[in-house]
């Protein structure tokens, strides 16, 4: 019998680092990632997302959170697709950590976004993670350009741009919600980023890559 993983090259990916098991969220994961963002996400009215899901009543986080992992697999295609990637440490989900591009055989280019349940921030499990994602594209997709963004006060997102080696690339006005908010960019090459000490562990790229049309 095909496996799922066969049917839809996407799941077969896993990514490993010295702390974290990285792959992409399943079904049956959903239920982990509802209850880690019920944690909590960010402390009351200081949302670092343009949207504000993680404010969202239970009765509609759920429901939200499970439509936006489908509707990225029902839209991932060659020439625009998101992966958004469970984080497993041992056997306790922390967060999700996406790695998306659009016509990324001409641009090279990736862009990532991620949260971390508040129990799990402050113990360098983010820009683990991160360097994760950005050592795959680099390494593996062959990414000339890794980008991000993230609002100016938010220095915990900065920081580990930072530490990674990001550049800045320009601050621009966003609406969030009904506010409006100073969102920097930042920008990170093969030539600029600060490796990690450890070599990443990649499972399943092979059938990914030929997916991708890379």
């Amino acid at each position: 019998m095909t496996s799922l993983a066969e049917m839809w090259p996407p799941f077969g990916l896993s990514l490993s680092t010295p702390r974290l098991t990285i792959r992409p969220v399943l079904d049956e994961d959903i239920p982990s990632a509802v209850a880690a963002a019920r944690s909590g996400v960010h402390p009351p009215g200081k949302s670092p997302f343009s949207m504000p899901w993680a404010e969202l009543p239970d009765e509609e986080l759920a429901p939200n959170m499970a439509q936006w992992y489908w509707r990225c697999r029902a839209n991932f295609t060659p020439a625009s697709w998101t992966l958004l990637l469970a984080i497993w440490h041992d056997d306790d989900f922390l967060g999700v950590q996406d790695l998306g591009a659009k016509n990324f055989t001409t641009l090279k280019t990736v862009g990532t976004g991620s949260w971390l349940k508040q129990s799990a921030q402050g113990q360098g499990f983010g820009k683990e993670m991160r360097a994760a994602v950005v050592s795959y594209a680099f390494d593996y997709l062959g990414a000339e350009v890794a980008e991000s963004e993230a609002a100016i006060w938010n220095q915990q997102s900065l920081g580990v741009s930072t530490s990674l080696g990001y550049e800045p690339n320009g601050i621009f006005r966003d609406g969030w919600g009904e506010k409006v908010e100073e969102v920097q960019r930042v920008r990170l090459t093969p030539t600029t980023f600060k490796r990690p000490d450890w070599t990443l562990k990649v499972q399943g790229h092979e059938a990914l890559s030929s997916y991708l049309g890379i």
